[in-house]
């Protein structure tokens, strides 16, 4: 699937080595203020190249809107984002043609399409998000003229947690020709009670499946997540005064639904899987080879991919928000 969003729809497209990325957005309110100029910066957070610590690789991402406004406003029209591709070197993927890489998706795409784009991973690649970030501004915007604020951090890097442990733990495993993983936090601030629904709908399950929908995130816990295990009910619960909650805990959802305290999320991200270390994997025909992936490549994708989990905690909240309204 490449749509997501049930009354903030959006639908992206294009792959890592292609002419270009971008996103169409069905069901974004009429009236709303918006340029180029409101999207690009978070697009500039993400995108490669800014330091030693992500890619080589040195994409701009300038975005362009080719519809769905007039006059700087939106129309209710649907909305398209688009992002061209502008440092492609494809031939550093030549010889993994025929090669599945450890870690990626190579086989799994292969063994589902019978078809597969070697260049970076294509569709699989992490730099398919920025189309998502690009429609999670849009999302951003609206919901900031509501009150709602998203913003995020490097939570650990490998177990480290000072910024300069971090810098220096990245640098060390890109030095190694090796990378590594981490968790980043999201935080959703001024979020209304009552978004969300019980059973299916539940906010927190929502929160949890757009989060695994991102590349290279192998786990999410809400509020304070696995270390409620280790608690009583004492202790985990989040006691109520006349001035709201005592504590948040439940990460500011409960029953599936929003308790008007900030949203907590964080996710576990695996290390990058391309990497200069020598792996052993299998080529198409099954023969058993060895490979050092080539090319440029984050040695921890955290940083960059903590602006795309803001993106898609902006747009589920807009989507909820959109659905809450339909009861009022």
């Amino acid at each position: 699937m490449n749509t997501f969003g049930k009354n903030f729809k959006i639908t992206t497209f294009g792959e890592s080595h292609g002419k270009a990325l971008g996103v169409v957005i069905d069901g974004c309110p009429p009236r709303i203020e918006l340029r180029e100029a409101d999207v690009q910066p978070l697009l500039d957070r993400r995108r490669p190249g800014k330091s030693t610590l992500e890619s080589a690789r040195r994409e701009y991402d300038t975005v362009e809107i080719l519809s769905g406004t007039f006059e700087g406003k939106t129309t209710g029209a649907p909305i398209a984002l688009l992002v061209r591709n502008t440092d492609v070197r494809s031939e550093d993927y030549e010889a993994l043609r025929n090669v599945f890489r450890p870690g990626h998706a190579d086989y799994t795409y292969q063994e589902k399409y019978g078809i597969r784009d070697h260049r970076g991973g294509g569709r699989s690649s992490g730099r398919e998000t920025v189309a998502r970030v690009a429609a999670g501004a849009v999302a951003m915007k609206i919901l900031k003229e509501k009150g709602i604020t998203v913003a995020g951090r490097i939570f650990e890097v490998h177990g480290k947690i000072s910024p300069k442990e971090i810098e220096k733990e990245i640098l060390s495993a890109k030095e190694a020709g090796d990378s590594v993983g981490g968790i980043a936090e999201i935080t959703a601030n001024g979020c209304p009670a009552g978004l969300g629904d019980p059973v299916f709908g539940k906010l927190d399950a929502l929160i949890a499946g757009t989060m695994m929908g991102i590349g290279a995130v192998k786990g999410v816990e809400i509020g304070d997540g696995f270390a409620a295990a280790k608690r009583y009910g004492s202790e985990n619960n989040d006691q109520m005064t006349r001035d709201g909650f005592y504590s948040n805990h439940a990460g500011g959802i409960l029953g599936g639904i929003s308790t008007g305290q900030d949203i907590v999320v964080r996710i576990a991200v695996k290390p990058t899987p391309s990497i200069a270390k020598t792996q052993r994997t299998q080529d198409i025909h099954g023969n058993e080879v060895e490979i050092s992936v080539k090319g440029r490549h984050d040695p921890c994708i955290v940083p960059r991919i903590l602006h795309v989990a803001e993106a898609m905690l902006a747009l589920v909240l807009l989507d909820c928000l959109l659905e809450q309204a339909k009861y009022q």
